[in-house]
């Protein structure tokens, strides 16, 4: 047991000196990085001087840079005032100029000459006497036109405003009856046809206002690709379920039909003048027609007669009494 706690405290020892050993290391590193450290921060400063050094030094420059500039234009602008007043005066280019520009011996009297030179050229006076007359006319109508014109842009904008407006409204308005006219097309055209399918569709949605209008319709127990292959009397009643339907949407007071129906059979006769008696809540109807379905769905018959020769004579016959019935037989 002793023999074991001794190689135990043997190695406690070792152990303990390897610690103090690294812990020595330890401290000479970090004196090392701290050493560093110092360094480092010692260059930055130096650094940062330096930075300021040149900084001054640029803001020095670019004042001295801006105060030659200034001083450059303000040459330049000389110059071309001198240019300037050289083509105005005397009409002369610089090249000119210097062809036959000559020192003057007594700078004054050369002053004096051309001040008595520019008194002279004054005192011809001006070329056009009117020409000042003139301008302020043609001033005071360009200024007017200008106005005009700038009246009329004002008004053409607002006009441009009010016609995006408008066709905004009638594209909308459009589109809303549109889809109205499309739903009683297709319900009317199932009750008269007994059936089938119809539809309107627009053949440039994008553009409302100026798409045409496609007419999709299928009877009963047919295919049709083109509605040309209608026959004349499904042709007839497609046209008179279109008109229907636009009458649901916008109800007229008043409405003449002139023989709409004749060329359809006598079953569907009845079905039109049955469905015009339901119509004929909003809207009072006047039809010209031949056909007995047409008529005895009528509330009012007139017919004109020539019982004598040249000489006409206007009937009226109501349908439900029996005077009408019997006519009607006849």
């Amino acid at each position: 047991l002793n023999a074991a706690l001794a190689l135990q405290e043997e190695a406690a020892d070792k152990q303990a000196q390897n610690l103090r050993e690294e812990a020595a290391a330890q401290r000479d590193k970090a004196q090392g990085f701290y050493d560093e450290r110092t360094a480092l921060e010692a260059e930055i400063t130096n650094l940062r001087a330096e930075v300021r050094g040149k900084t001054a030094e640029r803001e020095n420059l670019s004042h001295e840079l801006a105060v030659l500039t200034e001083r450059k234009n303000n040459l330049q602008k000389e110059y071309d005032t001198i240019i300037s007043s050289l083509w105005e005066e005397y009409e002369l280019t610089r090249r000119e100029a210097e062809q036959i520009a000559r020192i003057p011996e007594n700078p004054n009297a050369a002053r004096r000459a051309l001040s008595s030179v520019r008194n002279k050229i004054k005192a011809l006076g001006n070329v056009n006497v009117s020409a000042i007359e003139e301008y302020k006319e043609v001033s005071e109508r360009f200024e007017f036109l200008s106005d005009q014109i700038s009246d009329i842009e004002k008004s053409k904008e607002e006009l441009q405003r009010l016609i995006r407006n408008l066709m905004g409204q009638m594209k909308d308005l459009f589109t809303e009856r549109f889809e109205q006219i499309n739903g009683h097309f297709t319900q009317i055209f199932r009750e008269l046809f007994g059936g089938g399918k119809a539809y309107l569709s627009l053949t440039d949605p994008d553009d409302v206002l100026a798409s045409g209008i496609g007419i999709f319709v299928q009877p009963p127990g047919k295919i049709v690709s083109n509605i040309e292959l209608l026959s004349g009397g499904e042709k007839a009643l497609v046209a008179i379920c279109i008109y229907f339907a636009i009458m649901k949407v916008s109800p007229p007071p008043f409405c003449v039909l002139d023989e709409i129906e004749a060329a359809l059979d006598e079953v569907n006769v009845g079905k039109f003048a049955a469905y015009l008696r339901r119509m004929n809540a909003n809207t009072q109807f006047i039809v010209i027609t031949h056909r007995r379905g047409t008529m005895e769905e009528a509330d009012v018959l007139y017919g004109v007669t020539m019982q004598n020769e040249g000489l006409s004579t206007l009937l009226t016959l109501h349908p439900f009494s029996r005077e009408a019935s019997e006519a009607v037989e006849d």
